[in-house]
């Protein structure tokens, strides 16, 4: 028997867990059993892989574990498929947080829209193309089904204070900057670029481009230009794992301009640490940057990194940002309240677009120029 709700939360189901310690469905699990997003319950779990053909190999033992003690001491279900789920109780709504591989989205959005889940919490990028991304948003809006994203950068703190800081001064350029803690040798990019093999726009950088497509009006019928910032990007053609050579950028740093007259960069960095921040510029001069973490968030990632040792890093950088929208989106399901600053679908499709179109025009713009090694 699953947990019963109180009045004003949701029933959520996580779908997609992944292995303790290292998947994002993991991390929103540990939230929530702490009772960190106060709108919602977590009641089910379904990881088909991990109780089916993963159970064996690794990571396999560790979900076994997490899945017995969650369910011993939070009575949470756990599930092989999301069609596996009881019928929802009267008087109750129903969320589901899909945070599986990207490829399985478009189904996992149609198995959850029969399960009667009125709202969807769905990961980054939502689909692999905009053409799947499209189907899924004609699938919600045919249902009347609220699906709203994972793009928790949109309610940062380090986000909000670059823009207003912006507004506020004449002349500012906003850069975003995201950078990871991958090492710079061929065999860590190379394995990088084989698991996101979707590439840095639709995977590490996708969470600048919402910001650009929610702030800035940026959409492709709407890019007036966009140049690439050669002295600092760098496209690499790397063997992965398999064997199989995937061409991906490991940094990239381009300034896009509107049709409506807006500017603003991004700049990403596979191997830039684990620091990521906004900057803001006045006549080519630095005059405003916020990072994250910054001092207040640094206290809490040493109380995670206790807490979870041996987790993902940018599970501790980004927990409150996490939290936010997990309760705003709950808090939308369960009473009604909307989620303030958290991405639309919309934007979702929008971003995807972005990120389609600017991949083969930066990729070009870098072979056309090539830099000297």
């Amino acid at each position: 028997m699953a947990p019963t709700t109180e009045s004003n939360q949701c029933e959520i189901v996580l779908v997609g867990c992944g292995a303790p310690l290292r998947g994002m469905g993991w991390y929103h699990a540990q939230q929530l059993l702490q009772n960190e997003c106060p709108s919602g319950k977590l009641c089910y779990v379904v990881e088909p892989w991990f109780m089916g053909g993963g159970a064996q190999g690794p990571g396999g033992p560790e979900f076994a574990k997490f899945m017995e003690d969650t369910k011993n001491n939070h009575d949470v279900e756990f599930l092989m498929s999301v069609k596996d789920l009881p019928p929802l109780p009267a008087g109750r709504n129903r969320l589901a947080l899909i945070s599986g591989r990207t490829a399985d989205n478009p189904r996992l959005l149609k198995e959850a829209v029969d399960a009667n889940c009125k709202f969807i919490y769905l990961e980054k990028p939502g689909a692999p193309t905009v053409g799947e991304l499209e189907g899924m948003r004609e699938v919600a809006k045919a249902t009347g089904v609220t699906v709203l994203m994972g793009y928790n950068k949109n309610v940062c703190k380090y986000v909000r204070k670059a823009r207003e800081f912006a507004a506020a001064n004449e002349g500012s350029h906003v850069t975003f900057v995201s950078n990871n803690t991958y090492e710079s040798t061929a065999e860590s990019l190379g394995e990088c670029f084989e698991r996101n093999c979707e590439g840095m726009l639709k995977n590490m950088a996708i969470h600048e481009l919402a910001l650009l497509v929610s702030f800035y009006d940026v959409k492709v019928d709407n890019i007036a230009s966009v140049k690439a910032d050669r002295d600092f990007s760098s496209c690499q053609t790397l063997k992965g794992p398999s064997g199989k050579e995937f061409t991906d950028f490991d940094k990239i740093k381009f300034t896009i301009e509107t049709k409506t007259g807006k500017t603003v960069s991004v700049q990403a960095d596979r191997c830039g640490g684990d620091t990521s921040y906004a900057k803001v510029e006045i006549k080519g001069e630095e005059v405003f940057r916020h990072s994250m973490p910054d001092d207040d968030d640094k206290a809490n990632v040493e109380v995670l990194e206790k807490k979870y040792p041996g987790a993902m890093p940018y599970f501790f950088s980004q927990d409150p940002d996490y939290i936010t929208v997990k309760e705003r989106v709950s808090n939308n399901c369960a009473n009604g309240v909307e989620a303030d600053g958290v991405a639309t679908l919309d934007i979702a499709v929008d971003t995807l677009k972005v990120a389609e179109f600017l991949t083969p025009e930066l990729q070009k713009q870098l072979a056309k120029f090539p830099l000297a090694n």
